[in-house]
């Protein structure tokens, strides 16, 4: 997997501050998206260990308190990233506090999502899911940029997700 930005220290894409990866390669290739230079899966630079170890340190130092990672691109679901953005979700769980959250954006609806994808999803918080749509466009909304796009919040204490718009 190729990532084309890491953001250590970010207080937009997600509550609270964060650190955020945004991946390359997504499919979806939505009309107006802002971030097209994630769209070709061959962007930016090579995802290594060294790379997922400065995002576990960063999110395990106390000076500064993140309170999560946020996983966004491109399109953290598309099926080549799955295996490192599931392993990445995985060391976040093993080796950071309970208090860490990871929130992810993808292009698929929750319910056109593949097993693989949700052996993903049932490692994180917060999913933010569907295609930018143009005509749907909002700049009022939190954390999403077209009012189809629904944000879901897995709720630990039911084992359940939710529809969870965080802006009403």
């Amino acid at each position: 997997m190729n990532y084309c930005k890491y953001i250590p220290i970010d207080v937009l894409n997600g509550l609270g501050t964060r650190c955020t990866l945004f991946v390359a390669g997504c499919e979806h290739h939505c009309p107006g998206c802002y971030n097209q230079s994630t769209w070709n899966v061959n962007a930016g630079f090579p995802f290594t260990e060294e790379m997922c170890d400065q995002i576990i340190q960063d999110l395990n130092d106390t000076r500064i308190h993140r309170r999560g990672l946020s996983l966004t691109g491109g399109d953290p679901l598309l099926p080549a990233n799955l295996s490192v953005v599931k392993s990445i979700c995985e060391r976040v769980r093993r080796e950071c506090p309970l208090d860490k959250d990871i929130w992810l954006w993808t292009g698929y609806t929750k319910n056109e999502l593949t097993s693989e994808q949700m052996e993903v999803v049932n490692l994180i918080d917060v999913l933010i899911d569907g295609k930018f749509e143009e005509d749907k466009k909002d700049p009022s909304l939190s954390f999403r940029g077209s009012s189809n796009q629904i944000i879901y919040r897995f709720n630990r204490s039911y084992a359940s997700w939710k529809n969870d718009l965080l802006d009403k």
